[in-house]
């Protein structure tokens, strides 16, 4: 069985938890709360490269990319 999708709801709190001070956009690229868009601006990716910024924002999701969410592209950078 199928791992049910990640709603925007699930996600955003996890972003929030991680980059309280973020600006967070979402966008469902195939409106079926499956494959998303983040682009995420915070002061928590200053002076870091975009590969750690991504691995936190991974992190950031508890193990669930590639399961109950599985696309997400990324757009990061600092604040």
């Amino acid at each position: 069985m199928l791992p049910m999708a990640m709603d925007r709801d699930t996600l955003e709190t996890h972003l929030k938890e991680a980059f309280p001070d973020a600006e967070i956009t979402l966008t469902d690229l195939a409106g079926d709360n499956d494959h998303w868009q983040a682009e995420i601006v915070s002061p928590a990716f200053e002076g870091l490269s975009r590969v750690r910024q991504h691995q936190l924002v991974y992190s950031a999701l508890k193990g669930k990319m590639g399961g109950e969410l599985h696309a997400l592209a990324l757009k990061t950078r600092p604040a």
